[in-house]
């Protein structure tokens, strides 16, 4: 079984991410994909961020039961910061004879190099790469042990989620109707 790892804060979750995931399952070789929520990312501030069951809550309410998806709450069982090495080694240990792709949009390889042993990562697990608005195609067409996939551009962010609830801003057609109904609840993003 193929399965993709789909790493992020998902701070909140929207509609994009699971666009991109429902491609990723649709258009590739995949069989599955987990929603791997990082407690957080050392290569990002911590200040925004939503507690760490909040934003696996909100991720579990959006793929509902999606049976192509699974949220994943991994990294928090393992020591903090997480790294992406560490998390595929304890997956692998755990899930024999399961073989693990990495998804990830194509802003992210800005800063792939300073990840722990990126190398590594890079030549073990293949990579298949979203396009991201203003993204030099031909330069990710060469990226070794990848595959840019032609999924749709998705220009909506997290942080521009955040920033319209804190302005006061309808965004219920933005998140996925479940999650969106707690965050509400929950008074998430407001201040």
């Amino acid at each position: 079984m193929i399965t993709g790892l789909y790493f992020g804060s998902f701070n909140p979750v929207h509609i994009g991410h699971l666009a991109i995931a429902s491609f990723m399952i649709e258009f590739s070789d995949l069989d599955q994909l987990w929603f791997v929520v990082s407690p957080h990312n050392p290569l990002k501030e911590k200040l925004s961020l939503l507690q760490d069951y909040h934003r696996l809550e909100m991720v579990r309410l959006a793929i509902d039961d999606d049976e192509r998806f699974r949220a994943s709450d991994i990294e928090f069982k393992l020591p903090s910061p997480s790294y992406t090495i560490d998390t595929l080694a304890y997956l692998e240990e755990k899930n024999p004879g399961r073989e693990f792709k990495l998804v990830m949009g194509a802003d992210g390889l800005r800063t792939f190099h300073k990840w722990k042993h990126a190398s590594l990562i890079a030549e073990k697990y293949h990579r298949l790469i979203y396009p991201r608005p203003g993204a030099d195609m031909e330069t990710l067409s060469r990226l070794p042990n990848a595959t840019v996939v032609d999924a749709p551009i998705m220009e909506i962010s997290s942080s521009f989620i955040r920033l319209a609830i804190r302005e006061g801003k309808d965004v219920r057609h933005l998140v996925p109707e479940k999650a969106y109904t707690y965050m509400r609840e929950m008074h998430f993003y407001e201040k």
